[in-house]
């Protein structure tokens, strides 16, 4: 897969495939901000990805702010949605999750705190173009 990358998915084995097209470039200590409307995909993007990983269930973490899992790497899956001050991630130990060099995170909804975001991640973009279609937008930051 060659970064940055537009491409629209009317089905959702499309999109799961370019989600698993996606995780080959993933390694332990990469962040991956998504970014969305409501239903737009973000969790079923993530939800792929950790399939490939050897994670078989992916849940929002829009109440809990972070669901951990463990697979052939630790995964840390955020949703800031429901957070109103980024000092509320700090509360968390959101900088020791950062830290954590042996996994990889997914952040939903990483655009409503975009100052915590490190430099070096992964941003993907969902826009709906109509109710069955998305165009997915994958870039990466060094």
């Amino acid at each position: 897969m060659e970064l940055p990358l537009v491409k629209e998915c009317t089905l959702e084995v499309e999109t799961r495939e370019l989600a698993q097209e996606f995780a080959l470039l993933l390694k332990p200590g990469d962040v991956v901000a998504l970014n969305g409307n409501l239903g737009s995909g973000k969790t079923f993007f993530v939800n792929s990805i950790c399939k490939k990983f050897g994670v078989n269930f992916v849940s929002s973490p829009t109440f809990s702010i972070v669901n951990e899992y463990e697979g052939e790497v630790k995964i840390y899956h955020f949703d800031f949605y429901r957070i109103e001050n980024p000092l509320e991630l700090y509360d968390i130990g959101f900088e020791e999750y950062l830290n954590d060099l042996e996994s990889i995170i997914f952040i939903e909804w990483a655009g409503m705190i975009p100052g915590v975001l490190p430099n070096s991640r992964y941003e993907v973009n969902f826009d709906f173009i109509d109710q069955q279609t998305r165009r997915i937008n994958i870039r990466k930051y060094e």
